[in-house]
C-alpha cells in the first residue's frame, strides 16, 4: 500500500472514531476559549475580547443552532434550542459576553451529554450488527462459492466451519458442533447441535464444521427481528415524552411573550431603569427555558431500554416500559410459558409378576413406531433404561384418540388411556394409583397384555424452575397471577398449585382467551399476557401489555410488546423493577426541573439573581437531570 493511501485510510479511521464525539469536543473547546479569555482579559484589547467570545459562540453553539433552526423550519414550531440562542445573543447585546458564552458552553455540554445517552443506547444495535455476517459459503452442485448473505434463499445449503458465525437460520444436514448462542439467548454455555437441529443466524459454530439448509430469508431471521425490535423501541416515544414535546412549543411562545413584556413593563410601571428591565428580561429568557424539563424523560427512557436489551428483555417502545409498572395482573399461557412444553415420564409402576425391563423394552419399541408426543416421551424414557432395538414389532396400529396396539411374539399389547385398556382394570391396578396420579395433574398411560395391566406410565409437562421464581416474586410485588389453560380442572389446579399461581382458568379454548382477558381487564384495569404460541397472539394483542417468550412463534413475537429472549420468566420481575425505577427517576427529574425554574424566576423578579448564577442554575439543572437518567444504564 502506498504511503498516500495509507495516510488517507488513517485519516478516515481517525474521523470515524471522533465523529460521535464532535459535539462534546466542540463544547469543551468553546469552554477552553472562554476560560483563556477570562484569564487574559486584562492583557487583550476589547476587539480581541469580543472576537474570542464570538468564536466561542460559533464553535459551541453551531450544532444546537443548526438543530434549532432545522427543527423550527421542519415542524413550524419554536423550540428550546432557539430560545437559548436568543438568550445568548441578548446577553452579548447588553455587554454580558462572558455570561452569554458560558450559557452556550453549558447548553452545548448538556446537549452533548444527551447525544452520548442516545449513542450509548444505539451501541446495542451496533454491537448486534457487527455479529451479523455479510457473506456465506454456499454449496451448489458440490462446489463452494462465497456469496452475500442477502443472496441466500430458503432451501440453499451453506457450509459453516469451526469458529465461524452462522449467517442465516436453518437446520443442520451434516456434522456435529457446539454452538455459542449467547448473542441470541444470553446463555454463556455452548449448546451441542446435531443433524436436524435448528441453528440461528449470529451464533457461532465453536468446534465443528457443519452443513446447514436455510429455512428463513435474511430479513426474517430471529437475529434480524431482534435488531428491528431494538430499533423500533428507540424510535417509539413514551406518552410522557410526547406530552413534553407538545408542551415545549407552547411553553417557548409563552416565555418569548413574557420576555417581551418584561423588557418594558417593569420600566413603565416600577422604578426599574430600561437597562435593568432588559437585563432582567434576558435572565428570564435564560432561566424560564424548559431545557431540564425537556431532558427529563428521553435520556432516562433510552438508558432503561438499553439496559433491558442487554439483559435479554426487549421492549418495542418506551411506552411499554413506562406502562409495565402499572400492570396489576398477569395472565399466563401454560404450555411453553410456565412449562417446558415437553412431556417427560415422571413415574412408572409395573406388575410384580413381570420382568420390568422386558415391559419397558416392549412398550418403548411399540411407542417408537408412533409420532405422538406421549409416545415420544415414553420412547425416550425406555431408551434410557433398556435396549429397545432388539424387539420386533408387528401389526402396529393406532387407535385414534385412545392409544396404540401391536403384536410382540404373537401376543397383543395395548398401550393407552384407562378407558382403552379397561377402566376397572386401570382403577384397581397398583392399589388405585390412577386416582393419585390424576390428582397430581399427570397424564396416565397404561400397558396391557394377556388381559392384564402390566405397567403404567405417568407423564407431565414439567414447570420451568425460573417460572416458579417469577411467580413468587410477582406475588410479593402484589401482582395477581392467573393461568389460562386448555387442561381439565384437576390438571390445571395441580399445575397452578405447583407453580404458585394465584388463580387459574381451566378448559380454556384458544378463542376464549381473548374473552377471559377482557374480563380480567374489567376487573384489574391494567393486565399483561405472557404466551409463546400462535393461539396466544390474539390474547397478547388484547392485553394492555403483551409479553412473548423469545423461542415462541413468529406471530407471537410480532404481536407482543415485550420479548423475553432467554425464555426466562424470572427476567420479567427485573423488568418490573426497571420500569418502576425509570418512572421514579422521570418523576424526580420533572419535579426537580420545574422546581428549579420556579425558584430562578422568583429570584429574578426580586432582583436577587444575576445572569451568571441564572446560567449556572438553569444549565446545571439540565446536566443533573441527564446524569440522573444515565443511572439507568446500570
Amino acid at each position: 500500500m502506498s504511503p498516500v493511501l495509507h495516510s488517507k485510510r488513517n485519516n478516515i479511521n481517525f474521523i470515524s472514531k471522533i465523529q460521535p464525539h464532535i459535539e462534546l469536543i466542540a463544547a469543551l473547546f468553546s469552554g477552553l476559549i472562554i476560560l483563556l479569555t477570562w484569564i487574559s482579559e486584562k492583557h487583550m484589547s476589547e476587539t480581541t475580547f469580543v472576537l474570542l467570545h464570538v468564536l466561542a459562540f460559533v464553535i459551541g453553539g453551531y450544532a444546537k443552532a443548526k438543530e434549532g433552526i432545522t427543527e423550527t423550519i421542519h415542524n413550524k414550531e419554536l423550540n428550546v434550542e432557539l430560545l437559548m440562542i436568543f438568550a445568548a445573543i441578548g446577553s452579548a447585546i447588553i455587554g454580558y459576553w462572558t455570561e452569554g458564552a458560558i450559557l452556550i458552553f453549558i447548553f452545548a455540554l448538556s446537549g452533548a451529554l444527551e447525544t452520548y445517552t442516545m449513542n450509548k443506547s444505539k451501541k446495542e444495535i451496533s454491537s448486534l450488527l457487527k455479529l451479523q455476517p455479510e457473506e456465506a459459503t454456499k454449496i451448489s452442485n458440490g462446489k463452494e462459492e462465497v456469496v452475500s448473505v442477502n443472496q441466500l434463499s430458503i432451501g440453499d445449503v451453506i457450509l459453516v466451519r469451526a469458529g465461524e458465525r452462522i449467517p442465516a437460520d436453518g437446520i443442520i444436514t451434516k456434522g456435529l458442533t457446539a454452538i455459542d448462542e449467547s448473542a441470541i439467548t444470553g446463555e454463556s454455555l455452548p449448546v451441542t447441535k446435531n443433524i436436524a437441529d435448528e441453528v440461528l443466524a449470529g451464533t457461532v459454530s465453536l468446534d465443528g464444521t457443519i452443513t446447514v439448509k436455510i429455512t428463513k430469508d435474511a430479513h426474517e431471521t430471529m437475529f434480524q427481528k431482534i435488531i428491528n425490535m431494538v430499533q423500533s423501541a428507540q424510535d417509539e416515544k413514551s406518552p410522557s415524552q410526547l406530552f413534553i414535546e407538545r408542551f415545549e412549543g407552547t411553553y417557548v411562545k409563552v416565555v418569548l411573550i413574557a420576555f417581551g413584556v418584561m423588557m418594558f413593563l417593569p420600566y413603565l410601571l416600577f422604578d426599574w431603569t430600561l437597562e435593568t428591565s432588559i437585563y432582567r428580561a434576558i435572565i428570564l429568557l435564560v432561566v424560564a427555558s424548559p431545557c431540564a424539563l425537556v431532558a427529563s424523560i428521553m435520556p432516562a427512557t433510552l438508558s432503561a431500554i438499553s439496559n433491558s436489551a442487554r439483559k435479554g428483555v426487549l421492549f418495542k417502545g418506551g411506552v411499554h416500559l413506562e406502562n409495565l409498572s402499572q400492570i396489576k395482573a398477569i395472565g399466563f399461557d401454560k404450555t411453553g410459558t410456565l412449562t417446558n412444553g415437553k412431556l417427560i415420564v415422571t413415574n412408572a409402576y409395573f406388575s410384580s409378576d413381570r420382568d420390568v425391563d422386558k415391559v419397558i423394552a416392549i412398550t418403548g419399541a411399540i411407542e417408537n413406531e408412533s409420532t405422538h408426543p406421549l409416545a415420544k416421551a415414553i420412547t425416550a424414557y425406555s431408551q434410557e433404561k433398556v435396549n429397545i432395538k432388539e424387539i420386533q414389532v408387528n401389526h402396529m396400529k393406532t387407535v385414534h384418540g385412545n392409544g396404540v396396539e401391536a403384536e410382540i411374539d404373537g401376543k397383543l399389547w395395548q398401550i393407552g388411556k384407562p378407558d382403552y385398556v379397561g377402566i376397572e382394570l386401570a382403577e384397581s391396578f397398583h392399589d388405585g394409583i390412577l386416582s393419585k396420579l390424576a390428582t397430581e395433574g399427570k397424564t396416565v398411560v397404561f400397558v396391557k397384555t394377556d388381559n392384564k395391566i402390566v405397567g403404567v406410565f405417568a407423564l407431565k409437562d414439567t414447570i420451568r424452575r425460573e417460572a416458579k421464581i417469577a411467580i413468587r416474586n410477582l406475588n410479593k410485588q402484589g401482582i395477581k397471577t392467573i393461568m389460562l389453560t386448555g387442561d381439565n380442572d384437576l390438571t390445571a389446579k395441580a399445575i397452578a398449585e405447583e407453580a404458585g399461581i394465584d388463580a387459574y382458568i381451566a378448559n380454556c379454548l384458544p378463542e376464549e382467551k381473548v374473552n377471559h382477558l377482557k374480563q380480567l381487564k374489567d376487573r384489574y384495569h391494567n393486565v399483561a399476557m405472557v404466551g409463546d404460541g400462535i393461539n396466544d397472539a390474539p390474547a397478547l394483542a388484547t392485553a394492555n401489555l403483551g409479553v412473548a417468550m423469545g423461542e415462541g412463534t413468529d406471530v407471537a413475537l410480532e404481536t407482543a410488546d415485550v420479548v423475553l429472549m432467554k425464555n426466562d420468566l424470572s427476567k420479567i420481575t427485573n423488568a418490573f423493577r426497571l420500569s418502576g425505577r425509570m418512572n421514579r427517576i422521570v418523576k424526580q427529574n420533572v419535579v426537580f426541573s420545574i422546581g428549579v425554574i420556579a425558584i430562578l424566576i422568583l429570584s429574578n423578579y426580586f432582583e436577587v439573581l444575576d445572569l451568571p448564577l441564572g446560567v449556572i442554575g438553569h444549565e446545571g439543572s439540565t446536566i443533573l437531570v441527564i446524569l440522573n437518567g444515565l443511572r439507568l444504564l446500570k
